[in-house]
């Protein structure tokens, strides 16, 4: 292998295919990276056996087809380090790689290409496109209901469905749940649903700008794929049954609370500072046209704040972890919010006013 390439060429595939890549792992070779040259275009892979992720580059100067392992973080450490606009040079040796660029010289420990694990090869059962900003958009609606190392391991993931015309993301931790919605163009004529895990919805955030580049998405019977121009990642599913969200979304609600979602956010946000460090719990009282909220801890301290808004019913006292409402409230864009109670033991519906793209179900807590 002899590669001449710019350290900016090198590094940028580098820097997105290290997400995949454990550190700490029991297969050595599962910290490397491999590059392959195949046609003038040189291939980055990392992987867990759980993700994948393959980045390319096209080489100015093409070299013959070869293939090899480096470790990655020592790798991308180098780069790092090398001047703005350097050029590296690449040359395998035996069981060694040699980099240069300038005046510096590494030597790195190489381990064999063709003991490097790829996730099987695998049909595409459904396929369909979603610019970059939209399918950023249904996870940053929802990732932060996923649960985290929840016994219910199909909870640690996010449920990502498609009924024909209609593409869902819905994550929940049980304390919470989170709905985004899109309408695709034109309909699949399909319905399916499958789990992502964790890690690979975070990889995908990371990797997504938020721009209207076309990613191409398929569904295969145990794997999901995203075929992007700079990426391509491959992720193995979960292996369980999403719950049926449907029936936990709160019914009968009657009463509706309309705010300015910056007013309530703050108000939440200054209150918080008093409430119990472990439960976060926070009291309202609604009234007509008045919320009033109410946080206190075991140190005796409390905060109190009254936030206007359109109300116009019975009084109600509920108690909710103040920590799931600022999520949401982070979450939304909208000018104003609506909250959609029904009692003080059931779950509050929250949406964004003029936006049916997502909604949010908060199950309440006893103070």
């Amino acid at each position: 292998m002899q590669i001449t390439i710019s350290r900016e060429q090198f590094l940028k595939p580098l820097m997105q295919v290290s997400g995949a890549i454990e550190r700490k792992h029991t297969l050595p070779i599962l910290s490397n990276v491999l590059l392959e040259v195949k046609d003038g275009v040189l291939s980055m892979t990392g992987t867990d056996l759980e993700i994948e992720l393959v980045a390319s580059v096209v080489l100015e100067n093409p070299t013959e087809n070869s293939k090899i392992t480096l470790p990655a973080k020592k790798l991308q450490d180098i780069c790092k380090s090398l001047p703005d606009s350097s050029e590296i040079i690449l040359s395998s040796q035996e069981h060694q790689l040699l980099l240069t660029s300038g005046q510096s010289r590494f030597s790195l420990t190489t381990l064999a290409a063709e003991d490097f694990p790829n996730l099987e090869q695998w049909q595409g059962e459904v396929e369909f496109t979603l610019t970059r900003l939209e399918l950023r958009r249904l996870l940053e609606a929802t990732h932060f209901s996923m649960a985290n190392q929840d016994v219910r391991y199909y909870l640690n993931g996010m449920s990502f469905e498609v009924d024909n015309n209609e593409i869902k993301a819905v994550a929940t931790d049980g304390h919470r749940l989170a709905i985004a919605q899109k309408t695709l163009p034109e309909s699949l004529a399909t319905q399916r649903q499958l789990i992502i895990p964790r890690k690979g919805v975070q990889e995908i955030m990371r990797l997504l700008p938020a721009d209207d580049e076309l990613v191409t998405i398929q569904f295969g019977a145990n794997h999901i794929r995203l075929s992007d121009s700079e990426f391509i990642f491959t992720s193995k599913l979960v292996d369980g049954r999403f719950p049926d969200y449907r029936r936990v979304l709160p019914r009968g609600g009657d009463k509706l609370v309309t705010a300015n979602r910056e007013w309530l956010r703050s108000a939440f946000q200054r209150v918080s500072i008093l409430s119990n460090e472990k439960f976060r719990g926070v009291r309202l009282n609604l009234s007509n046209g008045m919320l009033k909220i109410s946080a206190n801890n075991p140190e005796q301290e409390q905060a109190e704040e009254t936030v206007e808004v359109g109300y116009q019913g019975e009084d109600l006292e509920i108690g909710f972890n103040v920590s799931y409402l600022l999520d949401v409230l982070n979450t939304l864009k909208t000018e104003d919010v609506q909250f959609t109670l029904l009692d003080s033991n059931s779950s509050a519906l929250i949406e964004g006013v003029s936006d049916d793209d997502a909604m949010y179900v908060v199950m309440p807590m006893r103070l």
